[in-house]
């Protein structure tokens, strides 16, 4: 059980809180593959989505987790809301509050901005990610991947790549991995690497060949060329050449380690689409499954001290 309000991110997660959200996944995660129907369990609890930035794995996978817990799903439609008139993150806050939602799901582009909403109302708030700070469901589907394929999460060698000073999934990712027992290297060019980054207690590499000896795991991650404001990259050309993965750099992982991307995928750029679909070695579609059943568990362990579910059990 989660013995907290909100999740907002992996950094204060324990590894205890960690595995019971990977167990409990692991079994919605069984029950899905076999397409058995889930007991409704929330069907009192209303969810509301609300995503600043666009999305569509995130979103439509909390959409359908939500529908598959049996939530009262509302989208909430920002462009045509008054925060497009201008309205504070504050008042929208309170004006959600005075609707008495039990779960919000929240996206936004300013680190930060999930907290202070949290912070607002009286509901459980979960962060589908905030600006380059935090998603802590994407380091959890990834976790759990990471232990159906390789049949363990700790102990391993991880190689997060790319755009690490953009990356909100670079950091979930970095608590998560590091509080199951995990090693992390971060591999990227300078511009791209944070300073001081390695406080985390992570190793760095700045080319691919010392970023991938030994490893088990090769996370690789998008460009995010929206929060890019200066000149991080000479090209694109370039930069797949230094750090897009492909078969010569994958060469100098260990042999069994599996490829993980979050998406969406500049295939070229990021990562070669030969190996992006190479089912004996990427898991990149396996994370997309896996994502589905971790946003069950949220949701289920989020709300099991909820009045309406007691409510529900009684009907």
């Amino acid at each position: 059980m989660l013995n907290r309000k909100d999740l907002l991110g992996t950094a204060d997660l324990s590894k205890e809180e960690i595995l019971s959200i990977i167990d409990l996944a692991e079994q919605y995660s069984n029950e899905n593959i076999k397409n058995v129907n889930n007991t409704r369990i929330l069907k009192n609890i209303t969810q509301i989505n609300l995503f600043f930035e666009n999305s569509t794995r995130t979103q439509v996978s909390f959409e359908i987790a939500g529908t598959k817990l049996g939530t009262n799903i509302v989208n909430f439609p920002l462009k045509t809301s008054s925060q497009s008139k201008g309205e504070t993150l504050l008042d929208l806050a309170s004006t959600l509050n005075s609707m008495f939602p039990d779960i919000l799901v929240i996206r936004h582009p300013k680190s930060g901005a999930v907290q202070l909403i949290s912070e607002k109302v009286k509901c459980s708030v979960i962060n589908a990610g905030d600006g380059n700070h935090e998603h802590p469901t994407q380091a959890l589907l990834d976790a759990q991947t990471i232990r159906k394929r390789l049949g363990r999460i700790s102990g391993l060698k991880i190689a997060i790549c790319g755009d690490i000073a953009h990356s909100r999934v670079a950091r979930s990712n970095i608590f998560c991995l590091k509080t199951l027992g995990n090693k992390i290297r971060v591999v990227g060019p300078k511009t791209l690497i944070p300073r001081g980054i390695e406080s985390l207690g992570v190793e760095v590499a700045h080319n691919m060949f010392d970023g991938l000896q030994d490893i088990d795991v090769v996370m690789v991650l998008r460009l995010q060329k929206e929060r890019m404001d200066g000149g991080f990259l000479s090209s694109e050309r370039e930069y797949f050449h230094h750090y897009g993965l492909d078969e010569k750099k994958m060469q100098y992982a260990n042999p069994n380690a599996i490829i993980m991307h979050p998406g969406p995928m500049n295939r070229g750029i990021e990562i070669d689409g030969d190996l992006a679909d190479d089912i004996n070695r990427s898991v990149i579609t396996k994370q997309v499954e896996v994502g589905l059943a971790i946003r069950m568990a949220v949701l289920d362990l989020l709300t099991r001290g909820h009045p309406l579910r007691k409510k529900c059990q009684e009907q």
